[in-house]
């Protein structure tokens, strides 16, 4: 039975090609759109399970309360790592580590190159799963010039990742270091990532605010206890700081490894939502696409039936019974959505690397990870049961008699599923197309928004050797090249958020008043040359203005009313907690937007004139210049003047755009997504249309020889196909505008939705289904009457 079933599903396959391949072309289509949702699905929801004590990896984290506004920040006191593992019974170790250093310049002989790494605790190892493949935790951090890299940065310095253990490499052209051990490469879907690692003793010892609990700047991960109860901890860590110091503002709790992808955003010191919104977006968008490849097998099946009704009658007077006739149809539907199950995967090996680039990852089919076998099975399994389940119903309930009689098929109730599913294809089709222009719009307002200061042709580089006290000297030879406008020293990247403090005091400011404040270390140029604009008082002054600062207008509305010029800021001095700074008040800026790009207000900004703490210097280029000429000239500059270290930059607009690396995604693969529901819709469309044209070429011929008109007949054929494009609208508008409505709830700066976004959306599904259905009714309408009447 089973072999008569295979063979009757394989001639019909090659009995009706055009209409198979329509068929498994779009479950395909579906299934690949799904196959890579799903892929990057299961990368961000495994995203850091390398890591075997995941479940007991804790990083610190404070909320810090400034007068009911309630930030959450990952930065810790120095002090804290090693005093919570000692004082709070359960915590069974921590790790101190540092954020990303800007990249040291590493000598290998005659050759060097950049590496970004991090300090961290030796129990870095024991806590997180980073095996060593030459070296053992043990004494990787044993003397205190010693560096662990991994394979990859094993390869960068010495061409291999074996026997490199003793080996010795100097770091920014002063001290060498010892490489004390090789770890295995780091996957990429971890959060701890770094190309080398070097004892934290080494940073705390050129560190002194390290030992002050008011300054905060260092990440700790803790490792509990099996048996530890986190709430029970939680509670003891709440003033943990204050006991130590009094004034602290923060307060601490566990986050736990398994949280930090997926559910890291918080809000007013409580989690809210994160990167899972995005996963159960995406998640729901790949079962639709399959959904809607699924409807148009049900369509086309249907829609043919009267070619198989009098298969059905002679099967039926055979003897066959209508259960061994459903299992024939749902075996032909499993085994065309085998075929289309292969064809994806053929597409997806060829189209996955540019999709890896699109989305920034590194996914692979995995077709011996037997979880993804296990997924094809169901995919397969499911497309068949769905697709086939409604056809194999309907084709099984033909009466012999009336069939083999030629009375015809009496389809009602299956016109009226099939013009429905037709309308739920295209509603969702149409939600897509509506969700997409409404992410882009969002990205492109908060990309064009204005941010205070001028991101165009602004490069940033890492400060370097002696850049900082060959400052004066680099900025006239840059000057000199004719393709620079000005050069400023920063501390800190303008778009990030920076250094802040809460121990700001003003005349007339509330004692129990605390405010975010942040501050910046820049040289006089900065002002000009990051195009911040200067709304009144004066800019630093170039020969050094150490005792006053520049504040931004929302600092000096804090400040009281009339003008903040004259006023007067303290602020605890660096040599000793009992002594205040006092500055002057010079200059007010116009507020500009940094760290949330998306939040509509600006926290108040203190820019100091001392640039010798600068980590970073800015080049302006000129307006109009060649960039690659320009590039060449900055670059030779500072070869010339900062010897030993290759030239690196960043443009701050690739910065800028780094920051809406989430949501470009998201509009990037809807694009691509809204894209292929309308090809899929399409291509049931035109079958059906097909079909359509098909049953009634007799009516055709008729009306022909009547004296219709090829256009007039076009139009009879394309009406009722567009009526339900019209439908489809009807009913999606309100649900995309729903949908949307709730997403940019999440964003304080935010687009509204225009009404032109639907008119055009629907606009282009009319005319996009008017051309699929119209080759085919033009086709029909232009046939010889005296042909299809014979044919008839």
């Amino acid at each position: 039975m089973f072999e008569s079933y295979l063979k009757a599903a394989i001639r019909n396959l090659f009995r009706n090609k055009a209409y198979n391949f329509l068929n498994i072309s779009g479950l395909a289509i579906g299934i690949v759109c799904a196959g890579i949702i799903f892929l990057w699905v299961e990368d961000e929801m495994t995203f850091d399970h390398t890591h075997q004590k995941r479940d007991r990896i804790y990083a610190l984290m404070a909320n810090w309360d400034y007068s009911g506004y309630i930030p959450t920040f990952s930065s810790m006191p120095g002090l804290a790592g090693p005093e919570v593992k000692r004082d709070i019974p359960g915590i069974k170790e921590s790790c101190r580590i540092t954020g990303f250093t800007p990249p040291f310049l590493f000598s290998i002989g005659e050759k060097s190159m950049y590496a970004s790494g991090r300090y961290a605790d030796p129990s870095l190892f024991d806590i997180f799963t980073l095996p060593f493949t030459e070296g053992n935790s043990a004494t990787a951090f044993k003397d205190l010039y010693s560096i662990v890299v991994t394979q990859k940065t094993a390869r960068k310095f010495f061409g291999v990742d074996k026997g490199v253990v003793g080996r010795r490499v100097k770091v920014d052209n002063k001290q060498e270091y010892t490489i004390s051990g090789v770890i295995r490469d780091i996957p990429e879907n971890s959060s701890i990532q770094f190309e080398w690692v070097a004892p934290f003793q080494l940073y705390y010892q050129q560190n002194d605010w390290l030992n002050n609990w008011t300054n905060n700047g260092i990440d700790t991960y803790v490792e509990l206890e099996p048996a530890a109860n986190p709430a029970a901890i939680d509670k003891k860590l709440y003033n943990f700081i204050q006991q130590r110091a009094p004034e602290a503002i923060n307060h601490i709790f566990l986050f736990n490894m398994n949280d930090w992808r997926l559910h890291g955003n918080f809000v007013n010191g409580k989690q809210s939502g994160g990167r899972i919104q995005y996963v159960r977006m995406f998640s729901i968008i790949a079962w639709i696409i399959l959904l809607i490849a699924c409807i148009n097998f049900m369509n086309l099946a249907t829609a043919r039936s009267e070619k198989r009704a009098r298969e059905v009658g002679v099967r039926k007077v055979m003897g066959a019974n209508r259960g061994g006739l459903i299992v024939q149809f749902i075996g032909e539907a499993l085994l065309m959505a085998t075929l289309a199950c292969i064809m994806a995967l053929i597409i997806i090996m060829l189209i996955l690397p540019a999709c890896n680039a699109l989305m920034d990852k590194n996914l692979t089919l995995g077709l011996g990870n037997p979880v993804h076998i296990m997924a094809l099975v169901m995919i397969i399994f499911i497309c068949g049961l769905v697709a086939g389940s409604y056809p194999s119903f309907y084709l099984s309930s033909f009466h012999p008699v009336a069939v083999l009689k030629g009375f015809g098929i009496k389809e009602g109730g299956a016109a009226f599923i099939r013009k429905g599913l037709v309308i739920l294809q295209f509603t969702v089709s149409i939600m897509l197309i509506i969700s997409t222009v409404i992410i882009y719009q969002q990205i492109q307002h908060v990309k064009t928004r204005d941010l205070g200061f001028n991101k165009d042709l602004l490069l940033s580089m890492s400060i370097q050797g002696n850049m900082v006290q060959h400052f004066n000297a680099i900025k006239q030879d840059l000057l000199n090249t004719g393709v620079v406008e000005n050069a400023a020293l920063t501390d800190h990247v303008t778009i990030y958020g920076g250094n802040n403090t809460n121990s700001m005091r003003w005349k007339g400011k509330p004692e129990n008043e605390n405010v975010l404040i942040s501050q910046r270390l820049v040289s006089p140029e900065f002002i000009k040359t990051s195009g911040m604009q200067l709304i009144e008082g004066r800019d630093f002054y170039q020969n050094g203005d150490s005792s006053n600062v520049i504040i931004t207008a929302s600092l000096a509305k804090l400040m009281g009313e009339g003008s903040a010029i004259g006023k007067t800021l303290e602020i605890p001095s660096p040599y000793g907690r009992d002594k205040l700074l006092v500055l002057n008040v010079v200059g007010v800026l116009k507020d500009y937007v940094y760290g949330d790009m998306y939040s509509k207000r600006s926290d108040p900004v203190v820019f100091f004139c001392y640039p010798n703490a600068a980590a970073l210097m800015y080049v302006k280029l000129k307006p109009a210049t060649d960039p690659a000429a320009a590039l060449s000239a900055v670059e030779k500059v500072m070869v010339r003047d900062n010897p030993g270290y290759p030239f690196e930059y960043t443009f701050v607009n690739d910065q800028f755009n780094n920051m809406f690396q989430a949501e470009m995604l998201v509009g990037r693969l809807s694009r691509v997504f809204a894209l292929l529901a309308i090809i899929i819709s399409c291509l049931g469309l035109f079958g059906l249309a097909a079909y359509t044209a098909e049953r009634r070429t007799r009516e055709i011929g008729i009306r022909k020889v009547l004296g219709a008109s090829v256009t007039g007949i076009t139009a009879l054929l394309s009406r009722d196909f567009l009526r339900l494009v019209g439908i489809s609208c009807i009913i999606g508008f309100p649900l995309a505008w729903w949908a949307m409505s709730v997403w940019l709830q999440g964003y304080a700066y935010r687009v509204s939705i225009h009404w032109w976004v639907f008119v055009m959306t629907g606009a282009a599904a009319l005319l996009i289904s008017l051309f699929t259905v119209s080759f085919q009714a033009i086709k029909a309408a232009v046939m010889n009457p005296v042909k299809s009447l014979k044919a008839e």
